[in-house]
């Protein structure tokens, strides 16, 4: 996966590699002593994204672990098998 700024990365459409729509990417969660990006919180979620087992952030944007993502570009594709 390429480096981007997150600035970059925010309003982008996230959907898994068979093109099935979560929703926008609305914030990243790092985990603040190492720096390390833990979550994509996804704001306006689709029904699929919604079907998902997902935990929350306080303000209830959907949670997609950063570990599923495959790559960004025009969209963030994350690996449907790598959440659930």
């Amino acid at each position: 996966m390429t480096k981007s700024k997150s600035s970059e990365l925010l309003g982008k459409t996230v959907v898994s590699k068979s093109g099935k729509k979560f929703g926008f990417l609305g914030d990243l969660v790092f985990e603040s002593r190492t720096g390390e990006l833990i979550y994509l919180a996804v704001k306006t979620p689709t029904a699929f994204c919604m079907s998902l087992d997902l935990e929350k952030d306080k303000s209830g944007k959907f949670l997609v672990p950063f570990s599923a993502v495959i790559s960004t570009g025009d969209f963030v594709i994350v690996s449907e098998e790598d959440i659930v």
